[in-house]
């Protein structure tokens, strides 16, 4: 049995229900700690998975729905917390939304859409989230490759999360006086449902394998270890970094 390391913390996952976001809380919730499920329009599956979590960890564990792009849901979202949380120990900005086109057939829609979803709802929820979290605390936000590289299709959702782990560099930086850990998870390609919106998802899939350092696949269970592991006092002095976790991928350029 897994020691409760994460016993008496509470966590908010946002886009928790699914992917990343859903093996996070389950990890988190198996190490003891309280979990609540942000989602957009996944109301049964998160609803599921809290009904889960309480039954297989005795944690408690709840599903609020909010648009974490909009400072109007976060700042609901957050008084919903309050009424029944005192404190809030990890943020996991995990949510993210997009659209698959190139560059040149983008509009300003959807350049607000990519950045206001994957770039500023980080900030909105710092904003949000800072008066409950004590010395301590993480946030953590979730990147991919297309940050640093050109992937088909990939234009402006690559450049929100260049945005995102800008803003993580400065966020780290700017809560480091009150002992908060702010860094970026960018993880490699793993096959979720968010993957399967994308036209080439074999082809992404069978070249990133192709390219890894790793036998076998990635998976949502691999970033969601490190997310544990970087929420232990022993991950303290790891602040504004962008942590890769990719079978090894990025190293090959």
């Amino acid at each position: 049995m897994n020691q409760q390391t994460l016993a008496g913390k509470t966590a908010l996952i946002s886009g928790g229900a699914r992917g990343i976001g859903r093996a996070t809380a389950l990890k988190l919730a198996q190490a003891g700690c309280d979990v609540v499920i942000n989602y957009f329009n996944s109301s049964d599956v998160a609803d599921a998975l809290c009904q889960q979590l309480q039954q297989q960890y005795q944690v408690n564990a709840w599903a609020i729905q909010a648009n974490v792009a909009d400072p109007a849901s976060v700042k609901s979202l957050f008084e919903a917390i309050g009424e029944r949380h005192q404190r809030l120990d990890f943020l996991i900005s995990n949510a993210a939304s997009g659209v698959l086109k190139p560059a040149l057939k983008m509009t300003l829609k959807h350049w607000r859409w990519c950045l206001e979803t994957n770039a500023l709802a980080l900030n909105l929820l710092v904003q949000q989230a800072k008066p409950m979290m004590p010395r301590g605390s993480r946030v953590f936000a979730l990147s991919s490759l297309g940050a640093g590289r050109a992937i088909p299709n990939y234009a402006f959702i690559g450049a929100s999360k260049a945005a995102l782990e800008a803003l993580v560099r400065s966020l780290s930086l700017e809560l480091a006086v009150d002992g908060i850990n702010v860094n970026t998870i960018s993880a490699g390609v793993i096959d979720t449902d968010a993957l399967k919106h994308f036209p080439n998802r074999e082809q992404l899939l069978d070249e990133f394998q192709s390219r890894s350092l790793s036998e076998r696949a990635l998976t949502a269970d691999d970033v969601a270890n490190v997310i544990y592991l970087l929420c232990q006092p022993e991950a303290e002095m790891i602040k504004g970094q962008t942590i890769f976790v990719d079978a090894g991928y990025s190293t090959l350029g």
